[in-house]
């Protein structure tokens, strides 16, 4: 079989990435332009400057993957994009590119679900992993459990049933003056903090659920500032993050690793930008460990948004003959599993 060298792009959110992937797992090229320094000001991310941003660096950083590969057109078998779910316009100008150079050159064009491409970050570095997986995926807009049998199959385990964990983090980091994004900045506060300062509340909701729920805590924790505020008492804003943290990643934790054992499973894989926090890797490395399992996930920059990602996820489709037609759109509210 000759080797599937694939371009894939993704521009979801506010990241312009380009990558070229051969097989999977080699990665001949990756090319980010992040966005964080131009929405910093605005306190999270503005869907039009988003878009206007990858308008003027999409091309740039396609030249600049072929570049690094010293590769031509003529050596990409195969196009993919991230084509939902996330900010439309960011998302209409990945999907409109990667068609654009798909028709061009009379490759194949593969769609690829942007959470499948988190789960599929694992894959980059390790081919061989063993089905099957429980894969906790956790970001700013999804926090999903779901058991992996064979490759692009997917049974769901649980979800959010209101704000994703790393949309608290944002609302958290917002709300103790840390600013954007929340994440990083609440891992960093946390370092110094008390996790068991403040009893912030856990929310495991009925038994046996692998469902999540973040908003109960993201409202304790405005009340607890709200309430030093009346008092007039000082709030230790690092003792806030470790505590609020703490919250978020036992419940993670402890969900991921009670449906790995309800399913058999004995490994466990962790996805999605959220992936990168230090003390949810360590807990879950912690728990995994006294249970017999093991826990896979990717170096921190695969954590992230990245086009290496969606580029693993591709070769998977097309290994099965899943390829998407010229007429293929953005889906901004794309379910996972369509």
């Amino acid at each position: 079989m000759n080797d599937m060298t694939i371009m894939a792009v993704e521009t979801s959110c506010d990241e312009t990435a380009v990558s070229i992937v051969q097989n999977g797992s080699k990665i001949l090229a990756e090319v980010v332009a992040s966005q964080i320094s131009t929405h910093q000001k605005f306190g999270g991310v503005v869907p039009e400057v988003a878009s206007r941003k990858h308008l003027e660096l999409i091309n740039v950083c396609v030249a600049e993957a072929l570049q690094q590969a010293r590769l031509t057109f003529d050596d990409i078998s195969h196009f993919a994009v991230t084509y939902g779910p996330g900010l439309v316009g960011a998302l209409l100008v990945g999907v409109a590119t990667t068609k654009a150079m798909a028709f061009a050159a009379r490759k194949p064009l593969i769609g690829v679900h942007h959470i499948e491409g988190h789960i599929y970050a694992n894959f980059l570095l390790n081919k061989n992993i063993e089905f099957p997986v429980v894969c906790l995926i956790v970001s700013g807009g999804h926090t999903t459990l779901v058991k992996i049998s064979e490759h692009c199959s997917y049974q769901f385990l649980g979800q959010t049933r209101d704000d994703a964990a790393g949309e608290a983090f944002d609302k958290v980091a917002r709300a103790i003056g840390l600013g954007y994004p929340g994440g990083p900045k609440i891992e960093e506060a946390a370092k110094t903090g008390d996790p068991f300062a403040i009893n912030f509340p856990r929310s495991w909701l009925e038994e046996g659920s692998y469902d999540f729920s973040f908003s109960g805590l993201k409202s304790a924790v405005l009340n607890y500032l709200n309430q030093k505020e009346m008092k007039k008492e000082e709030v230790n804003i690092n003792d806030v993050a470790a505590s609020f943290q703490e919250a978020v990643v036992e419940v993670l934790t402890e969900k991921t690793v009670m449906a790995a054992a309800a399913n058999n499973v004995k490994t466990v894989l962790l996805a999605g930008g959220v992936a990168a926090n230090s003390a949810l890797r360590e807990a879950l490395n912690k728990r995994c460990d006294q249970l017999g399992m093991k826990l896979i996930y990717p170096p921190v920059k695969y954590c992230t948004d990245n086009a290496a990602m969606i580029g693993a996820a591709a070769y998977y489709r097309a290994l099965q003959g899943q390829f998407s037609g010229l007429d293929l759109n953005a889906v901004p509210n794309l379910k996972f599993g369509e």
